[in-house]
């Protein structure tokens, strides 16, 4: 059975840093273009970043440019989100998510093959 399964989510005031991981298991993705999702309260799931199989081509929202990294472990199936000078405003549950295509991870959503199941960063102001 496939899993992508999150961690690394909490309470982290303004301005601080957390680092997301995402393990995946059940198949090797290191052939799958990777991303992170987030959805805040009474909003709707909004694109993150997301990196291709290999690694070279990475995709922010502007909302993060600047503040977020995405990255690939390709070798321990593994992705991350280190996140700095966090605002209030990135308060949501963040999911990981896989498909064969960036484009589908930056423009079709709904097609996305596989998520995991979020964590929750809440940042306080």
């Amino acid at each position: 059975q496939v899993q992508l399964v999150e961690s690394g989510g909490g309470l982290v005031q303004a301005g601080g840093s957390l680092r997301l991981s995402c393990a995946a298991s059940g198949r090797t993705f290191s052939t799958y273009a990777m991303g992170w999702f987030r959805q805040a309260p009474g909003k709707e799931r909004e694109f993150v970043a997301a990196i291709s199989w290999g690694g070279t081509r990475t995709r922010y929202a502007d909302s993060v440019k600047g503040r977020f990294t995405i990255s690939r472990d390709r070798a321990k199936n593994t992705v991350y989100l280190q996140m700095n000078s966090l605002k209030p405003e990135d308060t949501a549950v963040y999911y990981c998510a896989a498909d064969e295509s960036v484009a589908t991870l930056t423009e079709s959503s709904s097609r996305i093959t596989y998520w995991g199941q979020g964590t929750q960063v809440t940042v306080s102001s």
